[in-house]
């Protein structure tokens, strides 16, 4: 059903593979993982522009809840009139709130993608989402654009000794498939964990990002609190919302890591790794934007507020006028 993502992908994995192959051994767990971290960074530079204007959007957003309440309080009768002022304000503020789709609908299929292609490495076992292969078959049959020879090699390569598709609750049927490697469940857990804790860290560290900016703005008055009838509730929604991804997120990250092998979770602590560093360097940028905004506003207001001095020469310029007349 996903062929037209699953082949992309593995399109995009086997040149990175043949890239660190060439500088390491194309058999090394390193080249692997150095190609899965490099899949990673190539969907996310793809996505920048994407990523920023959905930040920028958000940051509109944020700015414009007041005269949304105001808007929703005065045409609460008429949603025609209100959509349309709604539209209306959104095209006056520049916002698009299409664009705070774009990221995660890119994203999930490619999630999908790498999962399925990373799986299909290992086709042995007779569990959920296996083929049923034996060992010399499995071993012996293309995946997607990775050729046997490329199969045999990542299913012989290993990150501490446990293999790239390893998971915690990996069934002991497909141990087989990997030949020329000894190790047990104790020694995925060992590998696997870490790397499901750290995910679910940096999970929470990128979310901690966004919401003490947040925060900071709503200090600052930049982001106005809910007001009118159903400010209580509005508020109480968004804390509920900020604790959501604070907790609940990485916690959902901490107990699906079983499923997750050891390719995967490097994609996924990779892709939070770049998330957590793109939002820092882009919310400086944007607090840049901000005081710079700040500081033209207050030089306008100095502009056209009058000028005192002007005045006073105006008066005595009539004075001097009176006398000689």
């Amino acid at each position: 059903m996903l062929n037209f993502v699953y082949w992309p992908i593995s399109a995009v994995l086997w040149f990175w593979h043949k890239i660190f192959g060439f500088i390491f051994s194309p058999d090394s767990g390193i080249s692997w993982i150095l190609a899965i971290v490099f899949l990673t960074f190539t969907i996310r530079v793809l996505l920048v522009k994407p990523m920023v204007n959905q930040m920028r959007t958000m940051r509109r957003m944020q700015e414009m809840q007041p005269r949304m309440q105001e808007i929703r309080a005065k045409y609460k009768n008429d949603q025609q009139k209100m959509a349309q002022e709604t539209q209306k304000l959104y095209k006056e503020m520049g916002a698009n709130p299409l664009a705070s789709c774009i990221v995660p609908i890119v994203q999930f299929p490619v999630f999908l993608g790498l999962l399925h292609v990373l799986r299909s490495f290992n086709r042995t076992g007779t569990g959920l989402g296996s083929l049923g292969m034996s060992v010399e078959e499995n071993r012996n049959t293309a995946n997607y654009v990775f050729s046997p020879e490329d199969v045999r090699s990542f299913l012989d390569a290993d990150f501490f000794g446990v293999p790239l598709s390893a998971y915690m609750a990996m069934p002991e049927s497909a141990f087989a498939a990997f030949t020329g490697l000894d190790f047990t469940r104790v020694n995925i857990i060992a590998v696997c964990l870490p790397l499901v804790i750290m995910s679910a860290v940096f999970t929470h560290l990128n979310a901690r990002l966004s919401v003490t900016r947040q925060n900071e703005r709503r200090a600052s008055g930049k982001i106005s609190a809910p007001t009118g009838d159903n400010a209580q509730m509005m508020e109480t929604q968004m804390q509920m919302m900020n604790k959501m991804t604070l907790w609940i997120f990485p916690v959902m990250i901490l107990a699906s890591g079983f499923m997750w092998h050891i390719g995967l979770l490097m994609y996924m602590l990779a892709n939070n790794v770049w998330t957590f560093f793109q939002t820092r360097i882009v919310f400086d940028k944007m607090g840049k934007e901000e005081a710079a905004e700040e500081e033209a506003r207050r030089e306008a207001k100095r502009a056209s507020a009058p000028q005192v001095a002007a005045r006073r020469v105006d008066k005595r310029s009539k004075r001097q006028r009176r006398k000689g007349s």
